[in-house]
């Protein structure tokens, strides 16, 4: 494949959905510092997320609190 025919770029993961792609972020523009995930980026507007790690499934749910619980 011819990279600049490559649409996504070469920061996409193969057969993730388009709204799950992170676009490198340009010098001088972050908002927090490296390492460090806005809850609101990982979580998008719903209240709970699924995390895979190690070949296990977690889940990352927001309370009414406004507290975050994971669970296994």
């Amino acid at each position: 494949m011819n990279p600049e025919s490559d649409v996504q770029g070469p920061h996409a993961v193969p057969n993730a959905p388009s709204s799950s792609l992170r676009l490198p972020v340009e010098p001088g523009t972050r908002t927090c510092p490296p390492g460090i995930v806005p809850a609101d980026f990982l979580f998008q507007g719903s209240q709970e997320i699924l995390i895979s790690h190690k070949g296990a499934h977690y889940r990352l749910r927001i309370t009414k609190n406004g507290k975050l619980i994971l669970t296994k």
